[in-house]
Order: C-alpha cells, then structure tokens, then sequence
C-alpha cells in the first residue's frame, strides 16, 4: 500500500458526501445478503451498484440452481463429497458444512417470505432454483424495506483508509451524471463479483474485477488465482454461456463426424483443442424427450432466447458453438477470507461472492450456479453481519478519522504520458482469451504473456487520466491487467494440474504441492503457499 498523502487528488472534489455504518460495493446477490443481513444487525448500510442493482451481474439474467441439501447426514456427506476431488481436495469441510447450514436456512427464509419458487411439470416446488430477475427484484426489495440507502449506476473506484491503514470507505463516480461520490464508512463489504475479462459472457458486463484491484491497492491478499480460467459453452453468435442443457448434446465436426470424447467430463478440453484448428457444432439430441425438452424451456426460458431468434431448433439442428471465457466469475480465486467473518487481511475490509475466493468450499474447480450461489449468500450474510458488528463497535469517533484514498492505477491526474483504456482492453484479452495460452498452460506461454502484461501494467501506472469521461473505463483496463498478472503468476508457482489448473508441461497432480498459494502486489506481484493445510480452517499468515 502507498504511503498517506492526504491531500491527495480526486476525493476533495466530490458532489456527494455521506457516511455510514457499512458500505456494500455491489449489488449481485452476495451484495444484497450483505446489505440485508447488516442492516438487520442495527447498521446503517449504504449499497452501492455499477449497474442497477436487481438486473446487473452475472446471476441477475440467469436461472441459479443453489446448493440447497436438507440436513440430513447422508446427503450432507454426499454433497460435500461430490465435488472434492475434481477440485484437488483444497476445500475445507468445515467451510462446507457451515455453507450448507447457512444456505439452508437462507432457503427457508426465502420460502417463509413468499419468494415465487417455481413448480416443476408435476405441480412441485422446485426450491433449488432461483430465477435471476425474480431472486434480484426480490432481494432489492427485501434491503430497502430493511433501510438500505442504494445508488444505483455508481461504481466504486478507490477505497479510502485512515492513517492506520483501517479500511474506511470508498469513492467513485455516478454513470449518469458524471458526478463523483465519497461515502466514508466504518466497515466495507466488497461484493463486486469476479472478473470475465469483457468476453461477453451472459450478465458479464460489468465483471471487470474493480473489487479485485480496489482490495490490492489496500493491502488485501488473494488466494486461488491460478484456479481463474473457466470457460464456458455457448453457441458462437450469443453471450449465453448456460452450460446445464449442453450434457444432452452431441459434439460434432463440420462434415458431422463426432467429436470423440467432446461430451464427457472433460469435454471442454477436447471442445477447446478443436476450436483451435477447426469449427465445432452441437445439437441436444442425446436423450431428450418432450417432458425434458418442457422443463428445459421453464428452467433456463434465456438460454433459448438466441436459438429463437435465429430460428434455429437446438434439438434437431446442429449449430456452431464457442467457448467464452468466465475467468473468475466461475473460477475459484478471489481476495482471502482469514476467518469465518468473511474478514479479508485488512481491517475493516470484509469480502463476499465471486469476489471472494471459492476455494474454502470448492477447491479449484466450479460450475455455475449451485455452490456459487450458495456461496454469495452464505457469505454475503456472514460478511454483512460481521461489518455490521464491527461497526458498530467502533463508536462515533470513526467518523471523526481523516481518511485518504488509495486508488492509482487508471487514476492518476500525473504522469509523463497516457494511454488508451480501450486499447489496453484489448491486449490484455490478447493474452488471457486464447485456449492454447490460458486454458493449457506452460511456463513458457505464462511467462512470455507476463512480460507483455507487466509492460502493459507500468505504461498504466506512469499515466494520467486527464478526462473525467474516461475514468471509470481506465480504471476498468487497471482492474484486468492485475487480475491477469495475479492469475499468472500464480498459473507459474503451481507446476502441476490440479482443478481447473492446467499445466501441459506439468500433466500430473503433485501430492508435495497440496496447498493453497496466496498472491497480492501491484507493482511487484508475490506468490507463496499458504501455511494452514486445505483440510483446516485457514489461519492468518
């Protein structure tokens, strides 16, 4: 973290200018938890969104199948067992099983509140599934009932600190208006989501891993970045990157021939190494009758929506598909959680979602939906509540604290040039799109994309942003080039495969490399194993 300089630039020439108890950065479903659960716990909470909160983010547009098992043993068991090994048996079962406490009862507090649960074909409530634009509407309503002050269109784009290093609020802009706001805050939930890179994955948009660079530029640590590079199915002219219906498909080369060993569990590494050289096509033919094709239809209605409109049947026609990437949003790395408050290495800085690392319950592989919404709002809830006690127990004289912020890189009204967002954007995709770099990875190619990406970091961090217009935009191409070099440099450490890590040079799985590595750093990124063993709760480094 720099050192205090506390007439520092932006903050001083804010329009807006609050304070309060708690302040969400995001307003996904671990936001809204977050938001709800302090407020309920006596704190004032102000949410702010880069979007509208309720229809932005990756969840807002999709049908969430949550990790809801009744509390009996046996599926407990089977539950926490599941996924365990795909993900290296880095998580921790004590973490799963207070997640599947938490979400329980998250679930029943949903159904007590008359959330409109869908019914399946035979009249069945259907309580594992969340539908996006229902689940978000309700939530929002939910935190405003309870007290919640939301600004809507009003990204973060700095966190603010005190002369002790205590997180203590965070400034950023209105989309709209252009007007900028400073909310100092005793606590700061950031539950910002992951970072998809702008591959234009469904509800991704906004996913430009700002909580990410905001944590760094504090001081925060990472955990899990190498487990950073999932991709996702989806036909080649759409955003729309629901992978559940694509178990049902046939994968095929252009003249019809299948693709062998393209619908199985690694399905998407033989899908990626063809797209590499030559198209690939699909058709959900495998198995599916007319009752499947009616609960697909009410499950996931959007994931039809681009077949619709180009008059295409997925079950009886073969269409092109693509793999986009989703990097942390269905990745596992995110910022490091020290303790069951959902607490980040910093005081006053507490972390919830995508933005999150995963690992604790998922190691280094996931999906979509099912543990990750299970996660936001467990995790949400935890972290809510902990700001809102820690808070609270700081008194009125918080308020009183001079306080700065930290926020450089896409930021600075100095430097001896500038440089193009949208252009920085676009060689950082260069480096971290391509399946023969990203998704199968080597020293070589890692290292090679390092040079290039710090390079590009430096030319960042030496430039000024002299139009306000440009801010935001800035601040997102910072965000995806220190996201990139965290993932990297952590791809680099782990010389081996484990969960969704895959490294071509290092094919196997290391027993000596069971651990978890922590990354952090802006100029200067490190890496290094994390000292608790994965079958522990973490302790604080």
């Amino acid at each position: 973290m720099s050192n205090p300089t506390l007439d520092k630039k932006p903050l001083n020439d804010s329009d807006l200018d609050l304070t309060t108890d708690v302040l969400i950065i995001g307003g996904g479903p671990a936001g809204t938890w977050a938001a709800w659960s302090a407020a309920n716990s006596g704190a004032k909470v102000v949410l702010v969104d880069k979007g509208f909160c309720g229809t932005s983010g990756a969840a807002a547009p999709s049908g969430n199948g949550v990790w809801y098992v009744p509390k009996d043993p046996e599926q407990r068991e089977a539950a926490m067992a599941s996924r365990e090994a795909m993900g290296g048996f880095l998580a921790d079962r004590n973490w799963m099983a207070r997640v599947l406490d938490r979400t329980y009862d998250n679930m029943q507090f949903l159904i007590n509140s008359n959330y409109p649960f869908r019914t399946d074909n035979n009249g069945q409530v259907v309580y594992r599934s969340l539908q996006g634009p229902d689940y978000l509407h309700f939530m929002r309503k939910k935190i405003v009932t309870a007290g919640v002050k939301i600004l809507d269109h009003s990204p973060a784009l700095e966190l603010l600190v005190d002369t002790e290093g205590v997180v203590a609020g965070a400034g950023g802009i209105n989309r709209q208006s252009g007007e900028r706001w400073k909310i100092r805050a005793k606590a700061v939930v950031i539950a910002t989501g992951g970072c998809a890179f702008l591959s234009k994955a469904l509800g991704c948009n906004v996913l430009t891993g700002d909580g990410l660079l905001m944590a760094a530029e504090a001081g925060a640590e990472f955990s899990g970045m190498e487990f950073s590079n999932a991709y996702a199915i989806c036909p080649a002219w759409s955003s729309v990157t629901k992978t559940l219906f694509y178990k049902w498909a046939s994968f095929t080369y252009a003249d019809g021939t299948i693709i062998e060993g393209a619908g199985s569990q690694r399905g998407r590494s033989v899908i990626a190494k063809t797209l590499m050289t030559q198209p690939v096509y699909a058709r959900l033919d495998q198995g599916v009758d007319e009752q499947v094709k009616a609960w697909m239809r009410s499950s996931q209605p959007n994931f039809f929506v681009p077949f619709d409109r180009a008059g295409i049947d997925p079950f009886t026609q073969r269409f092109p598909v693509t793999l986009r990437l989703e990097g942390t949003v269905r990745g596992t790395g995110g910022i490091r959680i020290v303790d069951y408050t959902c607490a980040s290495s910093v005081p006053g800085l507490y972390a919830a979602g995508d933005a999150a690392t995963r690992e604790l319950i998922c190691g280094g592989f996931t999906g979509g939906g099912s543990h990750n919404a299970a996660w936001a709002m467990s995790s949400g809830y935890w972290s809510g509540e902990s700001a809102a006690t820690y808070a609270l127990s700081l008194g009125d004289k918080a308020e009183e604290r001079q306080v700065y912020g930290v926020g450089e890189a896409g930021l600075s009204r100095s430097g001896n040039q500038t440089f193009s967002p949208e252009e920085a954007i676009a060689q950082t995709q260069a480096e971290v799109f391509p399946y023969g770099r990203n998704l199968f990875r080597t020293a070589t190619g890692l290292n090679e994309s390092l040079e290039r990406l710090n390079h590009l970091w430096q030319e960042i961090r030496n430039s000024q942003v002299t139009d306000n217009s440009q801010l935001l935009r800035s601040r997102e191409a910072a965000a995806m080039v220190a996201t990139a070099r965290w993932m990297y440099n952590s791809g680099i450490q782990r010389q081996e495969t484990r969960g969704m890590h895959k490294r071509v040079d290092h094919p196997q799985q290391d027993p000596n490399q069971h651990y978890r590595l922590l990354t952090g750093g802006l100029d200067t990124v490190w890496v290094k194993p994390e000292t608790a063993s994965p079958s522990r709760e973490l302790a604080v480094v």
